[in-house]
């Protein structure tokens, strides 16, 4: 399967999430959109990844964002200067640092959560150790 990833979240402030995750991870819009059938919405990645987010927002009925603290988005981040480098840029860029729910994402993680209370784990190892 050749398939692309996108990681669609209702959000209260668009252009709150999009500065958020641009600053934060290093992301760029890589496109939007207005009123599209009552929907504003943003995609934010790299070019060439083949994942990205989605942030929308209904203008007609806006959805309140509701995760748990067990909605997560985890970034394996092996290279340790890396990895100390982007959770600097988070807590710059306006995310919070938050306990894991689940200890597991602490021993070798770090938690951020953003305005709408959506979490980004940023673990510092390679996907295979996960």
């Amino acid at each position: 399967m050749n398939a692309q990833l996108r990681i669609a979240r209702p959000v209260s402030s668009i252009d709150r999430s999009v500065d958020m995750y641009c600053r934060g991870l290093g992301l760029h819009v890589l496109g939007r959109f207005e009123n599209h059938e009552g929907f504003d919405g943003a995609m934010v990645g790299l070019p060439g990844l083949r994942y990205h987010f989605e942030f929308t927002y209904c203008r007609t009925h806006p959805v309140v964002p509701t995760p748990t603290p067990e909605d997560l988005v985890v970034l394996y981040l092996p290279d340790a200067g890396e990895w100390l480098r982007t959770c600097t840029s988070m807590l710059k860029a306006g995310f919070t640092e938050a306990e894991s729910f689940n200890p597991y994402w602490q021993q070798r993680g770090r938690t951020f959560e953003d305005h709408d209370r959506y979490r980004v784990v940023l673990q510092q190892a390679p996907w295979g150790a996960a």
